[in-house]
C-alpha cells in the first residue's frame, strides 16, 4: 500500500518537490512619486509604503537594488489636477524626473515600468475623458492623451510602459506612437484583464485617485463575466502587447491559469493593495503568520500560471529573509 506522507515526512524531500514557489527574480516593486525635493511620507492606508519625491527616492533605489530588486512599477502622485490629466503627460513632471534620474545613475541595471493612466491626474478621477453632458467617459478622444502620456514616459527612458484605463485599443494606439517616434525597444505591459474591484480602496486613498463621480464600471471589467477574458487578451495581443497583466489577483486564480492557457506571453499578477492591506492589518493584530501567509498568497499566484507577481510585499520579502 502506497503511503504518501513518505513524500511529506521530511523538509529535504518537501523543498525538493517544491515546484511552484515564489522567487526573487519574479518580484516587482510599486513605487509610488510625488513632485518636490525632500519628501518621503509614509502611506495611511498602504503600511510600510511610502510616497517619495524624485530625489529621494533615487537614494532610496540604492537600498532596493542591494536586496535585489531590479524591476519595479511606476505610480505618480499629483497635487495639481485637471479635466484632461494633462500632468499624465508632462514631460518634466515628478515621474518623468524620476525615471530619466534614475536610469542616469543605475542604466539597466534597473527595469522601470510606468504606469500609464489620467485618473491620479484629473479633476473628476475617471481613467479617461468624460463628456461633460453625460459623463460618460469617450473612449477615442481618451487614447490619444493616454498613448501621449505613454510617449512621455518612453521618452524619459521607461523601459516598458503599463496602460492601466482599459480604454478599447489603447495597447495599438500606444505601439503605434511609440514605433511613430522610433521607440522600437519600449514595451509594453497591458491591464490586459483588469476587473472593477472593491480591492482597489487603499491604493486610490495612497494617491487620490477615486472618480468623483459614478464608477468604472464602463470600462473595467465586470467580475461576474469570465467570457471576455480571452477577448481581452486576444486584442491586445493583436495590437502588439508584450506581456499582459491580471489584476487583481488573489480572487482571480482561475483567471490567471485561463491567461495562462491562452497565451504564451509572459503573465503578470497584480497582488492589489487590498490584499495586502488585509495580510497586513490581520498580522498586526496577531491573527495569522505573515510570512506563511504572504508566500502561501504569492505562491498560489505563481502555481495558476504568473511569470511575475507585483507586490507591495516585495521589499519586505527581501529584508526579512522571507524567500529563504
Amino acid at each position: 500500500m502506497t503511503r504518501l506522507r513518505n513524500l511529506r515526512r521530511s523538509k529535504i524531500i518537501r523543498d525538493s518537490l517544491g515546484h511552484h514557489h515564489v522567487e526573487r527574480r519574479q518580484l516587482i516593486y510599486p513605487l509610488f512619486i510625488t513632485s518636490g525635493h525632500g519628501v518621503k511620507k509614509e502611506i495611511s492606508t498602504l503600511p510600510s509604503q511610502y510616497i517619495y519625491s524624485p530625489d529621494v527616492l533615487l537614494k532610496e533605489m540604492e537600498k532596493l537594488v542591494d536586496l535585489g530588486l531590479n524591476k519595479f512599477l511606476l505610480f505618480g502622485e499629483a497635487h495639481e489636477k485637471d479635466f484632461l490629466g494633462t500632468g499624465a503627460y508632462d514631460s518634466d513632471g515628478s515621474v518623468a524626473t524620476t525615471i530619466r534620474g534614475l536610469k542616469e545613475v543605475f542604466g539597466d541595471s534597473i527595469f522601470l515600468i510606468s504606469d500609464v493612466c489620467l485618473c491620479p491626474y484629473t479633476s473628476h478621477g475617471h481613467c479617461g475623458i468624460p463628456d461633460k453632458t453625460t459623463g460618460e467617459i469617450k473612449n477615442d478622444e481618451s487614447i490619444s492623451l493616454i498613448a501621449k502620456s505613454a510617449l512621455t514616459f518612453a521618452e524619459a527612458g521607461s523601459d516598458w510602459v503599463a496602460p492601466s484605463d482599459m480604454m478599447d485599443f489603447r495597447v495599438g494606439a500606444i505601439r503605434k506612437t511609440l514605433d511613430a517616434n522610433g521607440l522600437t525597444k519600449t514595451g509594453i505591459l497591458s491591464y490586459s484583464v483588469k476587473f472593477a474591484s472593491a480591492y482597489y480602496g487603499p491604493f486610490r486613498g495612497a494617491i487620490d485617485s477615486s472618480p468623483r463621480f459614478g464608477d468604472r464600471s464602463t470600462y473595467q471589467m465586470d467580475p461576474r463575466d469570465m467570457r471576455q477574458v480571452s477577448r481581452e487578451i486576444s486584442q491586445d495581443i493583436a495590437e502588439g502587447a508584450d506581456a499582459v497583466m491580471v489584476k487583481p489577483a488573489l480572487a482571480y486564480l482561475d483567471v490567471i491559469k485561463t491567461v495562462r492557457n491562452l497565451t504564451d506571453l509572459p503573465v503578470a499578477a497584480y497582488n492589489v493593495s487590498g490584499e495586502y492591506t488585509m495580510v497586513k492589518e490581520s498580522a498586526s493584530k496577531g491573527l495569522v503568520e505573515e510570512r506563511g501567509i504572504v508566500l502561501e498568497n504569492l505562491g498560489s499566484m505563481v502555481r495558476a500560471g504568473a511569470d511575475w507577481v507585483i507586490t507591495y510585499h516585495a521589499r519586505e520579502l527581501l529584508e526579512r529573509n522571507w524567500l529563504e
